[in-house]
């Protein structure tokens, strides 16, 4: 997952997932325009396994993370006015590496969204589970100031006898994603330990779950 190589930025002139687009409207009379991305609605589930009272993340590279990191951290070394020389030495992948709930894109219109949680489940994570054990917690928009794509949370129950395959996403499709274990006591030193890149989702997801299931468990997830 960490060896990154080769790395060259180029126009996106076309692509499968984002259009950008620019809006012309007027607020109160005053006229304004705002750039933004068209995509896909996703989905993403917090996944607890109940035998080993831990909670199944996925952690992947997002070259996105990468790129900014990398940019970022150029800035600080060559100062604010001064645009990052993306032909200086890299960070390290790990950089670009963060700890995110099982998810997966709104892009077959045939599915239900529970039906797509499920294919992601299995495939990202290994867990076989019927669609009609995911409960959806919330829905909410996310990249509201680039793109407003909703994402719809659910959240499964799953044991070790659902486990029929390692996961680690689609390889034909590019993904390469290993599946990480949290315990459940852990969890909210987790969420908000600034030192572990994870999505907003994470952070989210275990507190929903401190509040609502904890005492389901019998076992404390606080700090």
């Amino acid at each position: 997952m960490e060896q990154i190589s080769n790395i060259e930025v180029v126009p996106c002139d076309s692509s499968h997932y984002l259009r950008p687009f620019r809006v012309h409207y007027s607020q109160n009379g005053t006229k304004k325009y705002w750039d933004f991305m068209r995509t896909h609605d996703s989905v993403s589930v917090l996944i607890f396994n109940t035998t080993a009272h831990c909670f199944i993340l996925v952690k992947q590279f997002r070259p996105a993370v990468y790129m900014c990191e990398w940019e970022r951290n150029k800035r600080k070394e060559k100062g604010p006015e001064e645009p990052a020389d993306v032909h200086a030495d890299p960070p390290p992948a790990s950089a670009g590496v963060t700890y995110e709930l099982c998810a997966g894109l709104v892009d077959k219109p045939h599915l239900s969204l529970e039906e797509i949680a499920r294919q992601e489940v299995l495939e990202e994570c290994g867990y076989d589970v019927p669609a009609d054990k995911l409960r959806r917690i919330t829905s909410y928009r996310s990249g509201v100031g680039v793109t407003g794509a909703k994402q719809t949370l659910f959240y499964v129950e799953v044991s070790d006898e659902d486990c029929v395959g390692d996961g680690g996403g689609q390889p034909q499709e590019g993904e390469l994603i290993e599946v990480v274990k949290v315990p459940q006591h852990q969890a909210l030193n987790f969420a908000y330990d600034e030192s572990i890149p994870k999505s907003m989702g994470v952070i989210f997801s275990f507190m929903w779950f401190h509040n609502n299931m904890s005492p389901k468990f019998k076992i404390s997830t606080s700090v």
